[in-house]
């Protein structure tokens, strides 16, 4: 998600893999996919960084984990039943990292 901001000053985030374009004229209107737009305070090439730093965060954290380099999560979320979506049988919801495989 990035994080953006209405021109009321009210701050949203926004998956930006619904994003089907921006434009900039003057005020910042996002279209999405499902034809919902959204007016911003920040520029065109500030929704077009957030938007790159959000994939490359997505792709480095991928690339961190695929390699056991992750560190697990800061905040996790302790489960009220520990038989759900507890993996690990510690009582804690965590990314886990990907199994390390060989490189190719």
């Amino acid at each position: 998600m990035i994080c953006l901001t209405r021109l009321n000053g009210e701050p949203f985030a926004l998956n930006p893999d619904l994003i089907e374009r921006v434009e900039a004229h003057p005020d910042t209107v996002i279209s999405l996919n499902d034809n919902v737009r959204f007016l911003v305070r920040e520029s065109l090439q500030e929704v077009l960084v957030a938007i790159r730093d959000y994939r490359a965060d997505v792709l480095a954290t991928a690339y961190a984990m695929d390699r056991g380099t992750h560190p697990r999560p800061l905040v996790s979320v302790l489960a009220e039943d520990p038989h759900d979506c507890d993996p690990t049988g510690d009582g804690e919801h965590a990314v886990l990292p990907f199994p390390h495989r060989e490189e190719r």
